[in-house]
């Protein structure tokens, strides 16, 4: 079945920042950005958003809010990084205790450099959780937010291992990373997120394979017609385990 969702459902914005010690230097850059994702993509008294930091701890600094003010004074609230990055776990806790139940389209954006040095889950963990609670991830590296950032990645070439991680997140969940620290390039990326995630379709299926064997699903959607400018942004399937994310 398909179902065009872009005007009825809310969307529920997580952003997850990193504020360990490989992000000293980049912290104006990573509030700017976490603030600017925010105020282009949200609409007023409508979507709602909740602002996290990881380190060595993950920290809720702000429940899920249509309010723009408190958002801001908890992204403003950030002085100093903490010890060690625990990505994974950050994307696992979210997903899992915020994620699960909310009566709309799921988003979770992260600015990070990509490392993960202190996580209990793994990547193929955290990607998993993403794709079971329906929850799409959009990424934004800090590594080129700061003066002296590596040579390249603004233009995208450089793909170093945090890189990698970033754009496997993302791709798993049908997400996008962005490598830029031109912060009008990252309003123009947040402005096509925004119209990308008001038109959004869902499209259901009942599987032929009805076991819950928990092996992974491929799952592909293809245009009959590849013109117009359309692009397929989808995750790349699903594991089958009893797991109701509407619980």
């Amino acid at each position: 079945s398909f179902r065009d969702d872009k005007d009825s459902l809310p969307v529920y914005v997580g952003v997850l920042m990193d504020t360990s010690p490989s992000t000293a230097g980049k912290l104006k850059f990573a509030k700017d950005s976490a603030k600017n994702f925010i105020y282009t993509v949200t609409r007023l008294r409508k979507d709602k958003v909740a602002f996290v930091t990881f380190d060595h701890e993950i920290k809720l600094r702000q429940d899920f809010t249509d309010k723009l003010d408190d958002l801001d004074r908890a992204v403003e609230g950030i002085k100093k990084p903490g010890d060690k990055t625990s990505l994974y776990d950050a994307v696992w806790q979210f997903c899992d205790e915020k994620m699960r139940g909310v009566p709309g389209l799921r988003v979770l954006v992260i600015i990070t450099d990509g490392e993960d040095t202190y996580s209990r889950a793994t990547l193929a963990e955290a990607i998993d959780i993403a794709q079971r609670t329906e929850t799409t991830i959009f990424a934004i590296s800090t590594k080129a937010g700061f003066s002296g950032s590596v040579p390249g990645v603004e233009a995208g070439t450089v793909k170093d291992e945090g890189d990698r991680i970033l754009e496997k997140l993302c791709a798993e969940t049908g997400g996008a990373a962005f490598f830029t620290g031109d912060v009008l390039a990252l309003e123009r990326s947040f402005t096509r997120i925004s119209k990308e995630l008001r038109t959004k379709y869902v499209i259901t299926y009942k599987p032929t394979n009805e076991r819950y064997d928990g092996s992974f699903r491929n799952v592909e959607v293809r245009l009959k017609n590849k013109g117009d400018g359309w692009k397929v942004r989808t995750r790349r399937g699903y594991t089958a385990i009893r797991d109701n994310v509407r619980q």
